[in-house]
């Protein structure tokens, strides 16, 4: 029995030094690696969120461009501040049903953005007025706005009140529509007048064909879970498999010519060069992965597109990433990120159910 304890002791002891060797380890912000591509699907470009938490629009509608670019060949150029006014509307509704118990944040999802899709459909970006025109930027800056918005919805579910402020879907709207513009009701595109709904539907994407994977422990697998993120208020569940699964479908899914969205954690070992990577000794497993988001280590604070596969200079895996901050960084605003640190750091994959394997394919999320 003393032995049993002794060998757990220090398993625990290990576990918690390669944590603590991870967390402290940070990467040289001048390592320059040249990469060696495996496969690279066709992207749209890579596009500036600037100062504002809206990756989440930014990823998965280049997500949904570089579907499109599969499905039909055609390029488009879709409005995040379309999908950024109706979802922060839709947010702010939720907050007031909620009496308050919600968040109102700048971040979202993929659920996000599929969901407006739905509900309200999209318009190309030419629709609606440049991002930060409307405040005098040249792109979209929250820094004033996102807090008076803030400050807008927290102010309709008064202490004590019995009902919400009269007339706040006008007071919320106006404060949105003063900064990310106003949604258009018909616009004229390629000759040929639309709706944001028409429109969508002219695209030819089936907002039922994706899902969310994920990998925890704390919910069983092969079963539908809400993740617990503050970011995902709209409670949409993700399938749960093992990590090592989730890694076989991603790796799945590119081979067979789908991109993949990715949200997860950018924290840590992942530089503004254009690399994210883990120290060569720690070993990514499963009960490190639901260790530190117990702990909060692990934060869900980034979406971005998965498009490719690269290998570095000794035959070492990575992806190849697009991300939404501008051409910057070494690669120009692609990121390669280890195959080790994609499987500790993602909190889902969201992705065309046609790329998962034979046994996964049924699935459809279930609301």
């Amino acid at each position: 029995m003393r032995t049993f304890i002794l060998i757990a002791a220090m398993l625990l002891a290990t576990n918690a030094s390669a944590q603590e060797h991870l967390q402290r380890r940070a990467l040289d912000t001048d390592t320059k690696k040249t990469f060696r591509t495996v496969k690279e699907l066709p992207i749209t470009s890579v596009k500036n969120q600037y100062r504002s938490g809206t990756c989440w629009a930014y990823a998965t509608l280049g997500y949904l461009e570089s579907e499109i670019l599969r499905l039909t060949g055609k390029t488009y150029d879709l409005c995040e501040m379309f999908v950024v006014n109706k979802d922060y509307m839709d947010c702010a509704t939720h907050y007031v049903r909620m009496h308050g118990y919600s968040q109102i944040s700048e971040g979202g999802s993929c659920d996000d953005v599929l969901q407006v899709i739905r509900t309200h459909g999209i318009c190309p970006e030419n629709a609606m007025p440049a991002p930060g025109s409307l405040t005098g930027d040249s792109l979209a800056n929250f820094k004033v706005f996102f807090p008076e918005l803030e400050r807008t919805v927290s102010g309709i579910v008064r202490k004590d009140a019995k009902e919400p402020l009269p007339h706040w879907r006008d007071s919320v709207l106006a404060v949105i529509e003063k900064y990310v513009g106003g949604c258009p009701q018909s616009f004229v595109y390629e000759g040929k007048t639309y709706t944001p709904k028409s429109f969508a539907a002219m695209l030819g994407l089936n907002p039922d064909d994706y899902v969310s994977l994920t990998s925890f422990t704390h919910h069983p697998f092969n079963q539908w879970f809400v993740i617990e993120a503050p970011y995902k208020w709209r409670l949409k569940p993700s399938y749960n498999i093992p990590i090592g699964q989730l890694m076989e479908v991603l790796d799945q899914a590119l081979d067979a010519g789908y991109t993949v969205a990715w949200g997860g954690d950018v924290t840590g070992n992942f530089t503004r060069t254009g690399l994210a990577m883990l120290p060569d000794d720690v070993v990514p497993t499963q009960q490190m992965r639901q260790e530190q988001f117990d702990d909060w280590r692990f934060t869900y604070d980034h979406v971005m597109l998965i498009y490719g596969k690269a290998t570095d200079e000794d035959g070492k895996p990575y992806y190849m990433v697009k991300n939404s901050w501008g051409k910057s960084g070494q690669y120009q605003g692609i990121w390669y990120m280890s195959r080790d640190f994609i499987a500790l750091n993602t909190t889902y994959l969201f992705l065309n159910r046609h790329a998962l394997p034979q046994g996964l394919r049924q699935l459809r999320q279930p609301f």
